[in-house]
């Protein structure tokens, strides 16, 4: 693993190109104080766990705000504990909302292939005391809810749509 000795941490780059994510990750929507406690918390996770890319433990954190955000909204503007099944959508939604048809390549990349990467994820950052948890939260609550990839690709398929009848009396699609 690459050496993280400037402010920020570095993304491993060995064994792929460089692109526009190899630059230092901040959390600048975080007190200084709070970024620097979870870029070291990161830091202290990929010492001993490197399935996930550093990116995705902050898109993770980013997607956590943008749940606990539309929670509220939804709310009455009251913050509440976010369910596993709650957070996966608003990773899913965030990540569609963020980076497009390019979501699923983003996340492939940087190791989430399934919900339960996430659910990993949330789990190895309660490790960290990062996250909270309550008694009833497991790692189960993220398996199996939906396929990832494909949530992340349907979106920006073409639309099928069935047309009247041909002249040889059979339905022709057509794809928009």
């Amino acid at each position: 693993m690459a050496k993280y000795d400037e402010p920020g941490l570095q993304p491993p780059t060995s064994g792929r190109k460089k692109d526009r994510f190899d630059k230092p990750l901040r959390l600048l929507h975080l007190a200084p104080m709070q970024a620097m406690q979870y870029e070291q918390s990161v830091f202290s996770i990929l010492k001993r766990d490197k399935r996930f890319d550093p990116h995705a433990y902050f898109f993770l954190k980013d997607a956590l705000d943008f749940t606990l955000k539309r929670i509220a909204e939804g709310n009455g503007g009251q913050a509440r504990h976010v369910s596993g099944p709650e957070l996966l959508d608003g990773f899913r939604d965030f990540a569609l909302e963020q980076f497009g048809p390019m979501a699923s390549t983003l996340m492939i990349e940087w190791g989430v292939r399934k919900c339960q990467d996430v659910g990993d994820m949330v789990f190895l950052l309660i490790e960290e005391q990062v996250f909270g948890k309550q008694d009833t939260d497991r790692r189960e609550d993220f398996s199996g809810i939906f396929d990832l990839e494909e949530a992340l690709v349907t979106p920006f398929l073409p639309k099928r749509k069935t047309v009247a009848a041909a002249p040889t009396g059979r339905a022709q699609r057509v794809f928009s």
